[in-house]
């Protein structure tokens, strides 16, 4: 089965790993979406302020159920050097429902393996792969490989999980009569 992208983004930056990550490796994708705006200075204060405090804000409910889903790839910004209040909320009340999971954040300068630490807390389970993205550099050419690094280690891990999976006995025993 194919992973499932899901992400929070309030600058955009996310939103365009995720939407990257999803053509690249051919999966759904489910935006958390925020009751509140963002926008702005204050949305900007606000959203630090709610994630060094680690406030579980009103998410809307999601969009694709995560437990039909063998691994939910998770994408969250990182704000004052932490994970994203949303994102916390979102793997909060979906974390029963993930099979395997797998990590990727933006930022402008550094906090993502904060982050990473808090999500795993969080979701408790240990991502199979994890992808941290600087602003900068996602104008960079670097950035498709390292794209592309994370969506292989992602599939490997899934041929690995689907190579360990038993198999069915597909042949029908015939009956006597």
């Amino acid at each position: 089965m194919k992973p499932l992208i899901v992400f929070y983004s309030r600058s955009g930056s996310t939103k365009k790993v995720a939407r990257e990550l999803a053509a690249l490796m051919s999966c759904g994708i489910d935006e958390i979406l925020d009751v509140q705006s963002r926008k702005g200075v204050s949305g900007y204060l606000r959203s630090g302020k709610e994630a060094m405090k680690k406030i579980i804000p009103e998410i809307l409910p999601a969009g694709k159920n995560p437990e039909i889903y063998d691994l939910v790839i998770i994408g969250t910004p990182v704000w004052g050097w932490s994970l994203s209040s949303p994102v916390r909320a979102y793997a909060l009340k979906n974390k029963e429902k993930f099979k395997r999971v797998a990590f990727f954040c933006t930022m402008g300068g550094s906090g993502g393996k904060n982050a990473f630490a808090e999500l795993k807390g969080v979701c408790g389970k240990e991502p199979v792969a994890l992808l941290e993205l600087r602003t900068a550099e996602m104008q960079k050419p670097g950035y498709a490989l390292k794209l592309k690094g994370f969506a292989d280690q992602i599939a490997k891990s899934i041929a690995a999980s689907e190579k360990a999976m038993p198999r069915k006995n597909l042949k029908k025993k015939s009956k006597k009569i």
